[in-house]
């Protein structure tokens, strides 16, 4: 079976939303196994860094950031768009959102720290 799982971090993000913006979020990320082998550009992004993939899906105005797991994907973190883009502004990186956030010590520190709180 595939699964959809929320870290403890990642869940409360997305709780600290109104109901219904929870609600259209994650009827937004319908996502299946063949899904993640053949990304549409439009929602579907891949940061990748020291050999780690990871998945960056476009809902609304907020970013759900994922891994694949043999279960199905484990959510790291659900973040406002503007939060990575007002960094990428600031900083001026001249690259792609996904290529500047795979160099970017801060953006993996976010999601270390959601997986930091994944229950076994």
């Amino acid at each position: 079976m595939f699964q959809i799982v929320f870290n403890e971090l990642s869940a409360a993000e997305i709780s600290q939303l109104p109901k219904k913006l929870q609600l259209e979020l994650l009827a937004e990320f319908q996502i299946l196994p063949e899904d993640l082998d053949k990304l549409d550009s439009k929602r579907f992004g891949v940061i990748e860094r020291e050999g780690k993939k990871l998945y960056r899906y476009r809902a609304k105005d907020y970013r759900i950031y994922f891994e694949r797991t043999d279960e199905g994907v484990t959510v790291h973190r659900v973040l406002h768009k503007n939060t990575l883009r007002d960094f990428l502004f600031r900083s001026k990186l001249p690259t792609s959102e996904d290529a500047a956030l795979g160099e970017t010590r801060e953006f993996w520190k976010l999601i270390d720290e959601g997986k930091a709180t994944r229950k076994a």
